[in-house]
């Protein structure tokens, strides 16, 4: 993969007119990072096709091969990735992984150390140290590791070192040979994906107990557990008492499998219609899927948007139309089930004809960066409007008059980036700072979006 570096700050291009553009957006990032975690956890190769090439997927697939993994590029496609798994269905242990600032590296990950044949050692960016991890990390001190941290406790560096025997199953003396974990997974939905991918490899299997009151991104959880039953598992979940059960036994993908396009990778795309007016579209849109960006269409039609799903030539398209200026504000609106497109959202939100109170996404505190506090700052530094509640944020739209131009932040966030290319739509003289951060998910997200306004 090759990527473009832009010197900062990027001066963000206004939008000169209504766009029509039809944007091809790469691979979910959430989906690439589960297949592959779940196609190492099998015993035979499986080529994943439309993989996202991006840093984050960079990542999980260099830590995959320090466990022993191999992840063969096709020479001629390179977003078609054959893995292979260790010929011994044991991961190699003594080794170091490096997660950089992608929490589904970070959180996905250590679960595979309860079945390497030694001590695993994390470690990832700097700005990864702030990232929480001890939900998932006492998870796994449940299920017989060692985690001995070698900073704050409950944050990287660490180092997982796997028991000498995997509990649960038969003879373990217990009435149910399960394994049971509680954790409060209150700070990322992650916690609990980490633990259910590795579930089915327990001997027992694995019942999971979310001690805390509310469950973030629940879509996210749905989608751990419909891809861990399309890999031959059996995970179900009660999401009423917030209880996780897997049944132990053998994973394995099928031996092709296709990536859907990252749908909360679209929002910066199809949200731009409604803040420049005009027509954008993505093809090979889903007709179901598992990704919280999925909702996206629906919130985008409640802001004054008209969203239709054309098909050509046997492709679905996610079509969105509207007229610049006419934005609808939310009143109270709970994203806990979509948080992630939280900062897209709020770039539409901040050129509203009212208020929105963005609740249910306390949890972006403990992103790459805190969301919260960070799309508040920014758009302040734009002479918007906007504070932090408990939960979430409020933006209170002003006049765009009263809008002007500033060099925005990105925190080393794609999505903190993207957000600021949004508004640089409609405020002239926006230039962001660190734009290639976008790398993460988006390999060349500034071509892409000079491509819609051409």
């Amino acid at each position: 993969m090759t990527a473009t570096t832009y010197l900062d700050p990027w001066p963000a291009p206004t939008a000169s007119g209504p766009l029509n553009a039809t944007v091809t957006i790469p691979g979910s990032k959430s989906l690439s990072n589960r297949y592959l975690v779940l196609a190492a956890l099998g015993s035979k190769p499986v080529t994943l096709v439309g993989l996202l090439r991006s840093r984050d997927t960079e990542l999980m697939m260099g830590a995959l091969e320090t466990l022993g993994v191999r992840c063969d590029i096709d020479p001629d496609v390179d977003t078609t990735v054959t893995v292979t798994p260790p010929a011994s269905g044991r991961f190699h242990g003594n080794v170091d992984v490096y997660c950089g600032l992608a929490g589904t590296v970070m959180r996905f990950v250590p679960g595979l150390a309860l079945f390497a044949d030694g001590p695993v050692r994390f470690d990832g960016d700097e700005q990864a140290y702030a990232r929480p991890m001890k939900p998932v990390l006492d998870g796994l001190e449940q299920l017989g590791a060692t985690v001995d941290y070698h900073g704050e406790t409950g944050y990287l560096p660490f180092t997982i070192t796997p028991p000498a025997a995997l509990p649960g199953g038969v003879g373990n003396g217990a009435d149910d040979a399960a394994s049971h974990v509680a954790i409060d997974s209150s700070g990322s939905s992650q916690f609990i994906s980490g633990l259910l991918l590795i579930g089915s490899r327990l001997p027992g299997g694995l019942s999971l107990t979310h001690t805390g009151e509310k469950t973030p991104s629940l879509p996210h959880i749905r989608m751990t557990v419909a891809d861990v039953n399309g890999a031959g598992g059996h995970a179900l979940a009660d999401e009423d008492a917030r209880v996780w059960t897997v049944k132990p036994g053998a994973l394995q993908l099928p031996e092709r499998v296709v990536v859907e396009p990252d749908l909360s990778n679209a929002a910066p795309f199809l949200g731009a219609a409604l803040i420049a007016g005009g027509t954008v579209r993505v093809p090979h849109w889903p007709v179901e899927t598992t990704q919280p960006g999925g909702l996206l269409p629906g919130y985008l039609e409640r802001m004054g948007a008209t969203v239709t799903f054309p098909e050509r030539d046997g492709i679905r398209y996610c079509e969105v139309t509207a007229t610049a200026g006419a934005i609808r504000g939310l009143g109270d609106f709970d994203l806990t089930a979509a948080g992630e497109i939280a900062p897209s959202l709020a770039a539409i939100l901040v050129f509203a004809d009212a208020p929105t109170r963005m609740i249910g996404i306390g949890h972006l505190r403990g992103h790459e960066t805190n969301r919260l506090e960070a799309l508040v700052r920014e758009i302040r530094r734009v002479g918007g409007e906007a504070r932090e509640l408990p939960d979430g944020i409020e933006i209170t739209p002003v006049s765009r008059a009263d809008l002007h131009g500033a060099v925005m932040e990105s925190y080393a966030d794609h999505r903190m980036a993207t957000f600021a290319a949004m508004i640089g739509l409609s405020v002239p003289g926006v230039e962001i700072v660190n734009v290639a951060t976008t790398r993460k998910t988006l390999p060349d997200f500034v071509g892409m979006w000079t491509g819609m306004l051409a």
